[in-house]
């Protein structure tokens, strides 16, 4: 394998290996191959053609090899983490800092400790879920005329969405806001997931009542006339309902983050456009590149029987 020359380099291996061998001047070589004579002189003394190592001779460290060596030996004999290893050691080598101690055991490549149990756990993937699983979430906008609420509804394997204003987050809102999904969705939901808040559940305290099977949540009611069954995330635990709270920030980095609106009116109308473009036009990783609604269309075209109407039908035209 040839050696890598140095950048600024003005000779070759065979150029250095013929200054070696000659007998002229190193005037008259360096006359005849364009060099400075010291760097003639240089090469006529060495008895190699290869680079000499650059840099300083020993690696820049806080540590000593002494110190090194009872780091590395107290890694192997303990196999500590890294910050127990700190705490450890820091009492012996005062100079000893956490980047130190991570550099010295890269350095003797026990950086990584050894996996317990023989071999590393498999990562697995989520269960398939079928079509209609909808996850639900609301938030607070703002526009000239006040604020408003935004209901958001995405599905989890479609990503399809849909979204309705609201003015207040009462229990009505949220039961109306669902009617308005199971209309907007082609096909049937058979999953809601949302958060505990009052527009869609009531308080854990009452949820247990006397009276509790009898008239229930409006947003209940709901999900039983349309056989739908609802789950709710763990309170103070958001991110278990990740898909709606990544929507939300999505719509309102591109509206009310971006714009001034001086209506509700103005307001909606940008949130309604925005979310045909996302589900006609917005090419998503999750789905390999795949707009929302060709995913709707490619699930219609695989199995038809859990959809309400064609989704073609859902193409916006000039008139709508």
């Amino acid at each position: 394998m040839g050696s890598v020359l140095h950048g600024c380099a003005r000779t070759t291996p065979r150029i250095r290996a013929e200054l070696q061998r000659s007998e002229a001047s190193t005037r008259a070589l360096a006359r005849q191959y364009g060099l400075n004579p010291k760097t003639v002189a240089k090469w006529r003394k060495r008895a190699t053609t290869v680079d000499a190592p650059m840099g300083p001779r020993r690696r820049s460290t806080v540590l000593t090899e002494a110190e090194e060596a009872v780091v590395v030996e107290f890694r192997r004999r303990t196999l500590l983490p890294l910050d127990d290893l700190l705490g450890c050691l820091r009492g012996q080598i005062p100079a000893l800092s956490r980047s130190a101690l991570h550099r010295c055991l890269r350095r003797h490549g026990i950086s990584r400790l050894p996996i317990r149990g023989g071999a590393a756990p498999k990562r697995g993937r989520f269960a398939e879920t079928p079509l209609g699983s909808i996850h639900l979430d609301a938030c607070e906008v703002r526009s000239a005329e006040g604020k408003r609420h935004l209901f958001l509804a995405i599905d989890r394997v479609t990503k399809f969405a849909y979204a309705e204003l609201h003015a207040r987050t009462t229990m009505a809102a949220g039961a109306t806001f669902l009617q308005g999904v199971i209309r907007a969705f082609p096909y049937a939901i058979h999953t809601v997931l949302t958060d505990n808040g009052t527009p869609f559940a009531d308080q854990p305290r009452y949820r247990a009542g006397p009276t509790a099977g009898y008239g229930g949540h409006p947003f209940n009611r709901v999900c039983r006339a349309h056989r739908i069954t609802h789950t709710l995330t763990r309170p103070y635990h958001p991110w278990t309902n990740g898909q709606a709270e990544r929507l939300v920030r999505t719509v309102k980095d591109a509206t009310v983050k971006a714009s001034h609106y001086a209506t509700h009116a103005d307001l909606e109308a940008h949130v309604r456009a925005f979310l045909a473009a996302y589900t006609f036009a917005k090419h998503l990783k999750t789905l390999r590149w795949r707009p929302p609604f060709q995913a709707v269309c490619d699930a219609w075209a695989t199995d038809p029987q859990p959809f309400r109407l064609d989704p073609h039908h859902l193409i916006p035209e000039p008139n709508t």
